[in-house]
Parts: C-alpha cells; structure tokens; sequence
C-alpha cells in the first residue's frame, strides 16, 4: 500500500535525512494511518527543513534538547525556543511548520491525521473534536507519551518482534491520549463495561490461535465480531483479563512448551513454529512468562540434556 501520510519518506524528505527511517503503522481508525518513526541525524547540514501541509498532526516526542530552536509557521520565523529532552510537542501540520535544522536532533514522531482523531471520538461515541492544543514551540510534560513512546521505540528497533496486534494496540491507546489530553474528546457514552459474548470469546480466540505470528490486526478481529476496535480491545481483556496481544504470547508459550516435548526439534524451530522471531525473542518473551529459560525448562521436564541450536 503506498504511504499517505507524514511518515517514511515524506519526513525524510522534510528533515533533509539521506535514508528513510523505519516506522510502524496501524489502520485500525477508519482504515486511515496512524504511524510513528524514530529520526535523527548526529550531523545535519544546516537547513531550513522542508514544507509539508495537511489536515493532520504531528505529535513529537523529543529524545533529545535542541537548544535555540528556529520555528516558522506559515512561511514566517515567529519564535525561538529551547526544545527539551522527554516533552512532547505537537504541531499542526495545516499551518506547514518548520524549523531551522542547524544542530544534532534525535526524536519519535506520531503522525495523527484528522481522520483518525474522528475515528477516535466516534468509537467512544463523543462529538468530534475541533483544533488540538498546539502552541508553537511549547512543550508538554507527558509521562503517558513517554511510556507509549518507549514501548514503541523498543518496537522500531525489534521491529521483526513486535506483532501487529501490539502495535494496533499501543497506537490505538496514544490517539485517545492526544485526542483527550489536547483536544478535549469528552465520552459520552462510556465503552461497554462488560466483556464478550462466550461465542465471541471463542471466535476471537480461535482467530488468534490461528496465527501465533500476530499478522491478524486488531481492526479485522474486532470487524469480524461486528465490535469497533476500542469496544473489542477492552471487552476481551474484560473477558480474558489480557488484552490480545498479550493472550497471543501467552499461546505462544504454551505452544512452545508443547513443541519441547518433541526431542528432535531444536529450539530455533520451536521458536519459529510457535510464531517467535528467532530464538533470542523466544528466550525472552518465555523467560518472562515463566521464570526461567526454554532450555532450562526443557531439561526439568523431560530430564534430558536439551540441544541448545
């Protein structure tokens, strides 16, 4: 699918990066794009960066300070500031906003178009929201973004770990804190308190045992239950007391302790059979969940030397 959006190449090209960065996207507003990508640039070649305009925003979250920053809005230098490590800045990106890249920059940028903000207000049944709150140069002490921020950046950089229903998951949840934090989406009707059906259970849970490699979006699963994806995300954690991308690793391991007993598959093929990565993501991940690793484990339970490759 070609890209759309403020993302990629278009922010490569507005920050005057030589390569394009890695992003991850989701579609599960509306089928629109909500995307985030990791930039940065130890040596920038002093510019005015790029234009871009479009009925969306631009959310940073800023991993390092750029001090004595340049800011433009609309073709015009209107005011200098110091942008600080760990705030969040928004920029609304009709006004085409720019700045002087004259110094080493390191930042997540959450691209958030208009589409997905209504999306946003129409799953939690609220009326749309208008402009969010946006002063330039102005950052915001967010330790939501933060957190979102670093669980996403983890993602960009084990990009092959991180599964679609994470990623859906995660980006889902930043939208709703941006639409509510800076735009003032006020729900009126509040999500159902109570979890699925027992028969939605079933199907949502054979969907996801279906593919262990977490290919399947949080959009499609919810669709297939007739459900909006806030409405499935918290109905199933209700009903499960995970939400899905965690029910999915949980599968995962219990699949893997049910491979161990076969003594003729090493554990690279266990992982890659139980929908891991590699084997390194599948020591982590079952490491985690049960307390020790895959080889010990293997051992304790078949009393057996267990081949490590």
């Amino acid at each position: 699918m070609a890209q759309t959006g403020f993302y990629g190449q278009r922010l490569a090209q507005f920050l005057r990066l030589k390569n394009v960065p890695s992003s991850l996207i989701t579609r599960s507003l509306r089928s629109t794009e909500v995307a985030v990508t990791e930039a940065w640039n130890d040596n920038p070649e002093p510019a005015l960066s790029g234009s871009y305009r479009e009925d969306a925003y631009n959310v940073s979250l800023k991993l390092q300070d750029y001090p004595d920053c340049e800011l433009w809005d609309n073709g015009k230098c209107v005011v200098k500031a110091d942008i600080r490590a760990g705030a969040t800045y928004l920029y609304d990106l009709k006004r085409d906003p720019r700045y002087v890249i004259d110094k080493p920059f390191h930042s997540l940028h959450f691209y958030v178009p208009r589409s997905a903000l209504d999306g946003i207000a129409e799953q939690f049944g609220a009326p749309r929201i208008g402009e969010l709150t946006c002063p330039l140069g102005v950052g915001h002490d967010d330790a939501i973004m933060r957190h979102l921020g670093a669980s996403l950046l983890e993602a960009l950089r084990r990009q092959d770990e991180a599964n679609q229903l994470f990623i859906d998951h995660t980006m889902l949840a930043l939208t709703a804190h941006v639409a509510q934090t800076y735009g003032g989406l006020q729900p009126i009707n509040e999500l159902a308190r109570g979890g699925l059906a027992s028969w939605q259970v079933r199907r949502a849970c054979e969907r996801l045992d279906s593919d262990l490699g977490g290919t399947l979006s949080l959009q499609r699963i919810a669709a297939e239950l007739g459900l909006s994806v806030s409405h499935f995300s918290r109905a199933f954690r209700i009903s499960t007391g995970l939400p899905p991308h965690q029910w999915l690793l949980r599968q995962r391991v219990k699949a893997a302790k049910q491979l161990m007993s076969v003594r003729d598959l090493t554990l690279s093929e266990i992982a890659i059979s139980a929908g891991f990565a590699n084997q390194s993501h599948f020591t982590k991940v079952f490491s985690a969940h049960v307390g020790v690793s895959p080889a010990a484990w293997r051992r304790e339970a078949l009393g057996v030397r267990d081949r490590e490759s």
